[in-house]
């Protein structure tokens, strides 16, 4: 399978007082085509900043990230990003908000109902395509921004966190139907989190970075099938994969990082 994204020995550092802090060192990675990858790890380990990278955000320092073979220089409409925050416009409904990438790209007007709807669908937010964000739940208003980020087409779908501030229910709820939603659109998702049962859940690999400095401390696959429910989630192999995460995540040693 081809490689969607990649990273190429990637440094990213920042100048202080009397000093230099390395926020990534030398971290290479490859992400298949329609591959769902999490990146997990304790906090200050890089995650958001290797992500900020491949959206075009941040520039590295030294290396370099491909997209199809191409240079990431900046932000681009083949790559959707999903943050924590929701960062919907209060004053526009769902389906507005959902087409607001589409105007900026100047799709024409047919088209651009149809994409928008069918985004809206997608994340199972039809009855609500004429609310505001106000009237919306926390987990509604995370639909809105992913149905945005699917609206534009991207090949690449990049996020940060974004059921972090959620209830643990909404929180799984959402997982199930991100999972159909790939299920069903096949695009390539990097997907950043602080919550081991949720990168094990989603993801075909789980990539454990490591702190001080940010690098990559392990790849560990996840045989599970898709799709996936809840007698996955309480299976032994579950257990026995998260148990391998968490040891990963939390109990670190000085060896050295993995490429």
């Amino acid at each position: 399978m081809k490689t969607k994204i990649s990273f190429q020995d990637v440094v990213k550092t920042y100048p202080m007082k009397d000093t230099t802090f390395t926020a990534l060192d030398h971290v290479s990675l490859d992400i298949a085509d329609r591959e769902f990858v999490t990146v997990v790890g304790p906090s200050g380990c890089g995650k958001s900043t290797l992500m900020s990278m491949a959206a075009g955000l941040l520039e590295p320092t030294a290396g370099q990230v491909l997209v199809e073979g191409t240079p990431v220089d900046g932000p681009g409409p083949d790559r959707g990003v999903i943050f924590q925050q929701y960062a919907l416009f209060p004053w526009l409904t769902v389906r507005h908000n959902v087409e607001f990438g589409l105007k900026l790209a100047s799709i024409p007007a047919d088209e651009r109902k149809r994409r928008t709807q069918h985004a809206i669908d997608l994340v199972g937010l039809g009855d609500f395509a004429d609310a505001l964000p106000k009237t919306l739940s926390g987990g509604m208003k995370q639909r809105c921004a992913i149905a945005r980020a699917y609206a534009v087409n991207p090949q690449l779908l990049l996020m940060d966190e974004p059921f972090g501030a959620l209830d643990a229910l909404t929180r799984v709820q959402l997982q199930d139907q991100l999972l159909d939603t790939w299920s069903q659109e096949q695009r390539t998702v990097m997907f950043i989190t602080h919550d081991v049962d949720e990168a094990v859940y989603l993801a075909s690999r789980v990539v454990v970075m490591a702190a001080r400095p940010g690098r990559i401390h392990s790849v560990i696959d996840v045989d599970l099938p898709y799709p996936r429910n809840e007698e996955i989630r309480l299976s032994p192999e579950f257990g026995r994969i998260r148990n391998e995460v968490w040891h990963a995540v939390y109990h670190q040693t000085s060896a050295a990082p993995v490429a």
